[in-house]
């Protein structure tokens, strides 16, 4: 029993695989603690990028969020900045100049 599991592993578990299941273990703790972090004190806003990021090595739907995330953090700092957020240009784009 021990030798065919031991066969089997072998015969299945590449690099990539054995790539894949580190990254989601270091990501998805990194992920957990940040998520953690939003109720105890500590440097959420940080770490959950940093999870994210980790994640987005190799999984899509990780540098899907990881690009949401940025482009509202951007959103929030134009806000703040008095800068027009992407949807306020869009509008006044379609608008035209103001006569």
């Amino acid at each position: 029993m021990r030798w065919q599991l031991r066969n089997f592993l072998r015969r299945t578990i590449t690099y990539t695989w054995a790539r894949r299941i580190v990254v989601a273990v270091i990501g998805g703790s990194i992920l957990a603690l940040g998520v953690a972090m939003v109720v105890l004190p500590g440097p959420a806003i940080i770490v959950i990028p940093i999870g994210l990021g980790v994640l987005g090595l190799e999984f899509a739907w990780a540098r899907h969020w990881l690009r949401k995330l940025r482009a509202t953090a951007q959103d929030v700092v134009n806000r703040v900045r008095g800068r027009p957020t992407q949807e306020q240009r869009v509008d006044q784009q379609q608008q035209g100049p103001e006569p």
